[in-house]
């Protein structure tokens, strides 16, 4: 566990001019350290199937804005972060790389071998030529010799190119059909020269993991999808678990920012049994949702450029829900999908993908 004084001088090399998190994260930190160090003494990781061990709580980058992110990922790091969860497709990945370059590394605070990094092949990159050089693009940008963990985002593919939502004058997607095993060959060579200590698969359903695993010589080491109460994934989850995979759950809390809501949908955050939860243990409502994943043993990557809530997030391993009210938070489920990529066709919104063969949400899991 690192030091209180060690934590300050990760803040303490800018100039004068520190930015808003430096000066927080100056101030904070000796207080911090203490506590922190005392809930992350607990079981605050999971085993992948290689020996790897891959933080329960990790920070999300996903609409982090650029302008936000570098200083959300120092101060993430700062209070006791050790799991960043990035991709290609969120455009931002540059600006996380000068975070990792200013606060990672020999002679800083943390050890590379002490960060687990994951990061994403996008739907653009899915021919098999095509692989390594995205990785080595993605690995340029975030400033590291190799990544913790690589995933497909998606099973189906978009028209190949630098174009990341290449589109047809309708307003559709134009798709590509590289088969998804092809790709995954392609990323098998990664783990074989270092780029990548394990890979994986985002937004996959179970017959599409089988598939996957029909072929595979290097095993996929986690899914990543989406997962909260209100979308436990309890069979997935459990399928993933007999064939060695650790889940990892994106929009751990709804993702109540993103840009596609529908003004009806349920407020995962508003759910009276989650505040009455919180009340309980005074804690907030998103600490109660990321503890029920914790429990699990599902990894969680909340997103947040707020600087207390970064820190809030990672608060959770300093009380256990009893059996009971892990029950009920499960019984919360409906089913319900926050995440379902929409785009506009003649004036009404639809689907993104779901012209794809390989669109992923069409089976029951």
């Amino acid at each position: 566990m690192w030091l209180p004084n060690r934590l300050m001088n990760l803040c303490a090399f800018q100039s004068p001019e520190q930015s808003k998190a430096d000066r927080i994260c100056s101030r904070t930190a000796c207080v911090e350290a203490k506590s922190l160090a005392k809930m992350s003494a607990g079981c605050d990781f999971v085993a992948l199937y290689n020996g790897q061990k891959i933080p329960l709580i990790g920070l999300g980058t996903w609409k982090s804005e650029p302008g936000q992110v570098k200083e959300a990922v120092k101060y993430a790091l700062s209070v006791g972060y050790r799991h960043v969860d990035c991709a290609a497709a969120y455009s931002n990945e540059a600006e996380i790389g000068d975070a990792f370059q200013e606060c990672v590394g020999p002679n800083k605070v943390i050890k590379r071998e002490d960060l687990f990094v994951t990061s994403k092949l996008w739907n653009t990159k899915h021919h098999p030529e095509d692989v390594e050089p995205a990785l080595r693009k993605t690995l340029a940008d975030l400033k590291l010799d190799y990544l913790d963990l690589y995933l497909m985002h998606w099973p189906h593919a978009f028209e190949r190119g630098d174009n990341l939502f290449p589109k047809n004058p309708d307003g559709t997607m134009r798709y590509d059909y590289t088969d998804y095993k092809d790709t995954w060959k392609a990323m098998e060579k990664l783990v074989e020269k270092g780029l990548a200590k394990a890979i994986g698969l985002s937004n996959f359903n179970s017959r599409q993991i089988d598939d996957v695993l029909s072929v595979a010589t290097v095993k996929p080491a986690v899914l990543q999808v989406e997962c909260h109460p209100y979308l436990a994934q309890n069979e997935l989850i459990a399928h993933c678990q007999k064939r060695g995979l650790v889940v990892t759950a994106y929009s751990p809390l709804g993702s109540p920012d993103r840009m596609w809501k529908h003004p009806d949908e349920p407020v995962l955050l508003e759910e009276p049994g989650i505040k009455k939860l919180a009340e309980k243990y005074k804690k907030s409502p998103a600490q109660i949702l990321l503890r029920w994943q914790a429990q699990r043993k599902v990894v969680t990557i909340p997103k947040s450029v707020t600087l207390a809530r970064i820190l809030q997030n990672l608060q959770v391993f300093d009380f256990s829900l009893t059996e009971e009210e892990m029950s009920h938070v499960g019984s919360l489920n409906k089913n319900w999908r926050y995440i379902v990529p929409m785009l506009t066709v003649n004036g009404k919104p639809v689907p993104r993908d779901a012209g794809h063969p390989n669109y992923p949400f069409n089976d029951p899991y």
